[in-house]
């Protein structure tokens, strides 16, 4: 197998895939580029042929007004067993959102950018009474 140099052009369509799930995982096209071995400009230009966009989380906050600010803590180290985990202030529970759509969030997963922490629920409470308390965990 040839050895491809770093910023050389090299054919990308057999990354198509990996490069829609880095995409979708916030990751900028240098970093696609150095992953790949190929120039930011040549991800740009492959991501508009193949229809690859980036999305704009922040676009449905952009009104304060559409959302509640509420305090939280990270750990590294956390109860049990040193292990991560994120904590919200109790009054989160009595926000109508948080009750429609959070309540029944068992897990989580953090995924996390330079300027931003996006936390995307992954699992349903198995019953009532099942992890969280209103402090969900990571």
């Amino acid at each position: 197998m040839a050895e491809v140099g770093i910023n050389q052009r090299v054919s990308l369509r057999r990354f198509v895939d990996d490069v829609k799930r880095w995409v979708d995982e916030g990751r900028s096209d240098d970093w696609i580029a150095s992953a790949l071995g190929t120039s930011s400009s040549s991800v740009q230009s492959f991501r508009s042929r193949n229809g690859i966009y980036r999305k704009n989380p922040g676009a449905a906050l952009a009104e304060p007004s559409d959302y509640e600010a509420y305090e939280g803590v990270i750990e590294c180290n956390g109860p049990p067993e040193k292990t991560p985990g994120t904590w919200f202030d109790p009054a989160v529970t009595d926000d109508p959102r948080w009750q429609r759509h959070w309540s029944r969030i068992g897990k989580v997963e953090v995924r996390l950018s330079p300027t931003k922490i996006v936390i995307v629920g992954r699992g349903r409470r198995d019953s009532i009474g099942g992890p969280g308390n209103g402090r969900p965990e990571v």
